[in-house]
């Protein structure tokens, strides 16, 4: 058990990389699938199909399939996701900005993934908005995006929050990938380093791997936790 204590600065490492990672993943995932939700929903037949048939194919997909698509067909397809490059967020997050593209493709291969299972939620969420509310705000002569700002999406959070927080947390485990497709550093590939290059004991290794992940997954687990509770009083 030694390794935890004497290459500590290794899984200290790992745990702040693969924290980026889930941050940037999250927040793209939550864009991305807001957009899919209102896709979801509209009254315009094309814009539904487009998001029925992402979230079809993706929620239907294996994560690996998608890992290598965004890790070996970006790169095939002559993009090493330079998009994600943004100024003054890739000197938050330096490895956004480096020549190494791996951290890119695991942010576009869980951001896709995920945006599929954050739509639903918010889906789910709209669903229990009751139908009389959005009727009403039609009465009163909203649009449809009026609908959706000011009537159905602020009653919808409400209802979204607690299968989103499991979304993430299931986001959050989903990382672990990252360091079997190239991301050098995360927790996975620590454990990769710790025991095949320095020859480490597996289960101590893996026992430090799991507390990182138990530090980011837990806290959220208890919030959400807490947060259903209180719905519940105020139910």
């Amino acid at each position: 058990m030694n390794v935890l204590i004497d290459r500590f600065d290794v899984f200290a490492g790992g745990f702040w990389l693969t924290l980026q990672i889930c941050v940037l993943a999250a927040v793209g995932a939550l864009v991305l699938g807001a957009v899919l939700a209102i896709l979801r929903i509209s009254p315009v037949p094309p814009l539904r199909a487009v998001g029925t048939a992402y979230v079809n194919i993706f929620r239907n997909l294996p994560l690996t399939v998608v890992w290598f698509f965004a890790a070996f067909g970006l790169p095939a397809l002559g993009s090493n996701a330079d998009f994600l490059r943004i100024p003054l967020l890739d000197s938050l997050f330096s490895r956004l900005g480096t020549d190494l593209p791996y951290f890119r493709f695991a942010l576009v291969a869980l951001v896709l993934y995920t945006a599929a299972f954050v739509c639903e939620a918010l889906r789910s969420g709209v669903n229990a908005v009751p139908a009389g509310q959005a009727e009403a705000a039609r009465s009163l002569g909203l649009t449809f995006g009026q609908n959706l700002r000011y009537v159905v999406l602020p009653q919808s959070w409400k209802a979204s929050i607690v299968p989103l927080g499991s979304v993430i947390i299931a986001m959050i485990k989903n990382s672990a990938l990252a360091g079997f497709f190239g991301v050098v550093g995360d927790l996975s590939q620590s454990a990769d380093q710790l025991t095949s290059a320095e020859g480490q004991a597996f289960i101590p290794v893996a026992i430090g791997i799991s507390i990182g992940y138990l530090i980011m997954t837990v806290p959220l687990g208890a919030l959400l936790d807490r947060i259903e509770k209180r719905q519940a009083v105020a139910r």
